[in-house]
């Protein structure tokens, strides 16, 4: 087992109530359990965001970085979406 070390936290009262409504319900034995698997959905989701930006977002921006011509203004893409809206509106 990983070497485990001690912090003391401070929480609002809804979050360490929610924690004790965690335990009292028996799906944890412990507060400990409670935020640990709190922090490993934190670290899931990070993961997630990371994969998401190296695999997904970074290669656009490196892209449009050597190819500017492909990009599209913000006013220009504000005006279509507005225009595709009216449209819809009217259907």
């Amino acid at each position: 087992m990983a070497t485990v070390e001690k912090r003391t936290i401070s929480l609002p009262s809804d979050q360490a109530g929610y924690i004790d409504a965690q335990v009292a319900s028996g799906l944890y034995a412990s507060a400990s359990e409670v935020v640990r698997a709190g922090l490993r959905a934190l670290q899931e989701r990070d993961a997630v965001i990371e994969r998401w930006l190296q695999d997904q977002v970074a290669p656009v921006y490196d892209a449009m970085q050597s190819d500017q011509t492909r990009a599209i203004r913000a006013g220009d893409v504000l005006q279509k979406l507005r225009t595709h809206h009216a449209h819809r509106l009217t259907d």
